[in-house]
């Protein structure tokens, strides 16, 4: 272990996070949904043991550790452990099948994998092959091979040096268009955004969190995870989101965070009301755009307002909307403001800044931004703008007293006859209309137009939709060139585990409509 002078305190997230940690040791940091009570010392005690076992393998400095395993607070542990260790997590989708999983190890080239034991028939071999020479199991009951190695080891254990600039994670993109890519987060990016979470979401004393998210996404790894550590907040988890169980808790939290799934799903239950939520201080949403619906009817039914934000992988989190009314309100279907620290632009398709209400490209720059693509130094230059700033693929604007929406992605923009169309302008009508729970619209080819709008609808509970009608209203209301030519009724839209409409589908689905 390299030594560091005063002037080069260690910069590893973990130090800080443990820095953090209540005076008392003993009292409770997690509660989990199956009654088991994890103190501070057992959250110190097991990150040290599995980050000793880690650094007795003799590892390479930033060696990856790819993790693909159920929730549980052992899991936290290993995240933990890895960066105490001062290796490189990677944690990996629990619904990725075997030809993921052989993408993601082949291109990380993990030095230890550590996944569920009954996937382990099929990961060990795909493992092996890339050259893996560690494979262990951890399961969500407290099992695996992985803390019967660890339970050998010490409990004490200090921190690996780090600089800021030194790799912590690597978290795999979706991979929409193309092959995924692993965004490379540092030690700096992620307490750098962390802190200013902490400070800019008024994190206070006593605060409790409710984690109901996966820790596999920046949403329930790094910002829920990180926000109560750093605060010291204790924290009530669920392994999987239950909206009955999770409501039922709200009166011994005050802070939960969610993706828009969450919120309409606790909405239908009727145990949700002002008395459900005496406690709670503050309601999150992000991850997936939140309908002004759900937004209105929360705060209709609870008094609270919920606050939307806006992050991604490569950048964790970018911009929020107030927490302190002094700054301003919350308004519903924006993002709010640039978080301290975060420069966010949107520039028109000659790079020429945009107006207030103009439509353009999102751009950001700040130290929470990654440090670039595994392995994709070309990818990496492409993504970046001559002074700095990453283009984040998401389209936008800023009205006029500062607040951010997102209007979607540049590829979801559909260019119909020479005119873009931005889908969440018409999803946003189409959502207003009697009967419908949501849409999602896709581009698809033509050979007159080049490209032209379908539209996928779902029904509210009890609701009978017509495509026609739901077309013949639109075009009462919009320019022409920005009406569907075809909608489609169906009874759900197509989402990944963190509630984001899969659009790729729907435009794969629908592909050939309209050509032979």
């Amino acid at each position: 272990m390299t030594t560091r002078s005063k002037k080069q305190p260690n910069a590893n997230l973990f130090a800080a996070l443990r820095a953090a940690f209540p005076a008392d040791l003993d009292c409770v940091a997690v509660e989990t949904d199956n009654d088991l009570f994890y103190s501070w010392r057992d959250l110190d005690r097991g990150s040290a043991m599995i980050a000793n076992l880690l650094q007795g393998l003799g590892l390479k400095p930033g060696a990856r550790i790819a993790v693909q395993v159920e929730k549980s607070v052992e899991a936290m542990m290993l995240y933990l452990a890895t960066l105490r260790a001062g290796f490189v997590f990677l944690p990996l989708n629990t619904a990725y099948q075997s030809a993921e999983i052989e993408y993601f190890i082949g291109n990380a080239e993990p030095a230890v994998v550590v996944c569920s034991s009954r996937n382990e028939g099929w990961v060990r071999p795909i493992a092996s092959a890339a050259g893996t020479q560690h494979v262990y199991t951890l399961d969500d009951d407290r099992t695996g091979t992985l803390l019967e190695a660890a339970a050998r080891c010490s409990d004490k254990q200090q921190a690996a040096a780090k600089k800021a600039d030194d790799l912590a994670a690597i978290l795999y993109t979706s991979g929409t268009t193309g092959r995924s890519k692993g965004a490379m987060l540092t030690h700096g990016n992620l307490l750098s955004n962390a802190q200013v979470l902490k400070s800019y979401w008024g994190w206070r004393k006593g605060d409790v969190l409710i984690h109901a998210l996966p820790i596999f996404h920046v949403h329930g790894l790094f910002v829920a995870i990180h926000g109560a550590l750093l605060n010291g907040s204790k924290m009530i988890w669920f392994a999987k989101f239950d909206p009955k169980r999770t409501v039922a808790r709200l009166p011994d939290a005050t802070v939960f965070m969610g993706v828009p799934t969450l919120y309409v799903r606790m909405l239908a239950e009727p145990s949700l009301d002002k008395k459900a939520v005496r406690n709670m201080r503050l309601f999150i949403s992000g991850s997936a755009p939140l309908l002004i619906e759900t937004f209105n009817e929360w705060k209709a039914r609870t008094g609270h307002t919920i606050l939307e934000r806006y992050g991604m992988s490569e950048t964790i989190m970018l911009t929020s909307n107030p927490y302190d009314a002094k700054q301003g309100e919350r308004r519903g279907s924006t993002v709010g403001f640039a978080l301290p620290g975060v420069q966010v632009r949107v520039q028109g398709q000659d790079g020429a800044p945009c107006g207030a209400g103009e439509i353009g490209d999102i751009q950001v720059k700040g130290p929470n931004v990654f440090a670039g693509y595994w392995r994709m130094p070309e990818k990496t230059r492409e993504e970046f703008t001559a002074d700095g700033f990453f283009k984040t693929g998401d389209v936008g604007q800023v009205d006029a007293r500062g607040y951010i929406s997102i209007v979607g992605r540049s590829k979801d923009l559909i260019i119909s006859g020479g005119y873009n169309v931005y889908p969440a302008e018409i999803e946003g009508y189409i959502n207003e209309m009697a009967g419908v729970a949501e849409s999602a619209l896709v581009g698809a080819p033509h050979p007159d137009f080049g490209e032209v709008g379908v539209a996928v609808v779902t029904p509210k509970a009890g609701a009978r939709l017509d495509p026609e009608k739901i077309v013949a209203e639109l075009k009462a209301r919009l320019a022409n060139f920005k009406i569907p030519k075809r909608c489609f009724v169906l009874d759900e839209l197509p989402r990944n585990t963190m509630g984001k409409v899969q659009k790729a589908l729907l435009r794969e689905q629908y592909k050939g409509l309209f050509t032979s």
